[in-house]
């Protein structure tokens, strides 16, 4: 468990270069986002819903392994799977939408990128539920030490504290 509490705070760092260049360069730019930047608040709306969700969902599925209650926790996965890959649909779908492109100035690189981002730990997390799904009947995730099923969930709530800041930073915060 230090190892992944270690990896997530080097993930933490990383998130937090990327939003402090989105607030460095809104602060230096007389417009943020630039005129006609079109940004699709329902869809990061619905975004933020999943994986909250998705979190909740996650919550259930741990404590359902660790109670031995293996086909809630894996029904609970495969929610929480859902809820990853309906976000990862909205994310993608937004970004077919948008009126902006990466290489259009300052606002859309950072955009795409810190999306792209965490678009990335969404699929990573994606990747991880499944696998855990898979193997909850294996001998590593069926002893009285749970780490693995805590490993992922830790990652998993990590990935939704983050959109919760990056959320706030592009939608909510003008």
């Amino acid at each position: 468990m230090f190892g992944v509490v270690v990896f997530l705070a080097s993930e933490s760092m990383l998130f937090a270069g990327l939003l402090a260049a989105w607030y460095d360069l809104r602060g230096m730019s007389e417009a943020w986002p630039p005129p006609g930047a079109h940004l699709d608040l329902a869809g990061g709306t619905l975004g933020t819903v999943l994986l909250g969700l998705g979190s909740v969902t996650m919550g259930i599925a741990q404590v359902a392994a660790t109670r031995r209650r293996r086909g809630v926790a894996r029904g609970m996965l495969a929610l929480t799977l859902f809820c990853a890959l309906a976000f990862a649909y909205v994310a993608l779908r937004g970004w077919s939408q948008a009126n902006f492109a990466v290489d259009s100035d300052a606002f859309g690189t950072l955009f795409f990128v810190l999306t792209g981002t965490h678009l990335a730990h969404v699929i990573a997390g994606a990747i991880l539920l499944t696998a855990l799904a898979l193997f909850l009947r294996t001998p590593a995730f069926t002893r009285d030490d749970h780490a693995g099923v805590e490993a992922i969930a830790y990652y998993w709530h990590f990935v939704f504290v983050v959109w919760l800041a990056i959320y706030a930073t592009i939608y909510l915060v003008r």
